[in-house]
């Protein structure tokens, strides 16, 4: 099968940043959850994938397409961090304008998502709440019946009531073996639980895309003192942090010596590790 997603060499170059090279597949049917901290890369490369801005090197296909195809657009689902919805027009309003740009546009499908997010119809979007808007454009995004879904926080502005019916609804599109979804957040819980992939970029590197459950098999936490730590071959480290109780470190746990006390890590563990940990010398 086709896969959603692929960049190759994707490289864009500011005069105090650059996105270098990146790397990244994802399969058809899956999430990935691309991370980083502000200022990363990560809404460049959203960005780059969906041509508004022009890349200095590498390619972007999508769905086996190269991401200016016309055709492309129709198969698309975009929520970005501040939703692309015309301000002073309402919900019903807003519905029948995007009726009128994609071909496969469902109006009852909308209703229903205008329904179910509990969303006015007749209130102006400039009124909405960030949380509301949101949730509308995520509602626009889905009516069209996309392949796949860009998402750039969009759980963003949430309470964790509606975030927790967000990535329901999420998982329920990907049921399809031909839909996939790319999204990006702070909120690594969300994406841990949401995701089968996860991209790193860190400093407009990406230092990792990996498979979700692999990465959390992969690493363990142990928690000890620096001669401990010195005690095991150098690559077993990944990064270490040192605590006024002792040091703790983000480890490869197949390279452990049976015996050691491993801890369970997550996604997050392994992100804030792998940007402010230290390295064994």
């Amino acid at each position: 099968m086709t896969n959603a997603l692929e960049l190759r060499g994707l490289t864009k170059r500011y005069s105090d940043f650059t996105l270098d090279h990146i790397d990244l597949t994802l399969p058809s049917g899956c999430i990935m959850g691309l991370i980083g901290e502000n200022g990363a890369g990560k809404s460049t490369t959203i960005q780059l994938i969906l041509g508004a801005i022009q890349w200095d090197g590498g390619t972007v296909t999508i769905l086996g397409e190269d991401n200016g195809a016309p055709a492309i657009r129709e198969e698309l689902g975009v929520v970005l961090d501040e939703a692309c919805l015309p301000t002073y027009l309402n919900a019903g309003q807003i519905g029948r304008v995007l009726g009128g740009i994609y071909r496969n546009w469902d109006q009852a499908l909308y209703q229903s998502y205008l329904k179910r997010f509990e969303l006015p119809e007749k209130k102006l979007f400039h009124q909405f709440s960030r949380g509301m808007k949101m949730k509308l454009g995520i509602a626009a995004a889905l009516s069209h019946h996309p392949r796949l879904l860009i998402l750039d926080e969009a759980t963003s502005g949430l309470d964790p009531v509606v975030r927790d019916e967000i990535l329901d609804l999420f998982l329920d599109f990907t049921r399809s073996e031909d839909h996939s979804i790319l999204v990006s957040s702070h909120i690594v819980s969300d994406l841990e639980k949401l995701c089968d992939y996860i991209a790193y970029l860190h400093h407009g590197k990406l230092l990792f895309c990996e498979e979700k459950d692999a990465l959390l098999e992969r690493y363990a936490l142990l928690k000890g003192s620096m001669e401990d730590l010195k005690c095991l071959d150098k690559s077993a480290v990944a990064a270490y942090r040192v605590h006024a109780y002792g040091v703790e470190a983000l480890v490869e746990r197949e390279k452990v010596p049976a015996g050691l006390t491993l801890d369970r890590v997550t996604i997050e563990d392994i992100i804030v590790f792998q940007a402010r940990g230290e390295r064994l010398s």
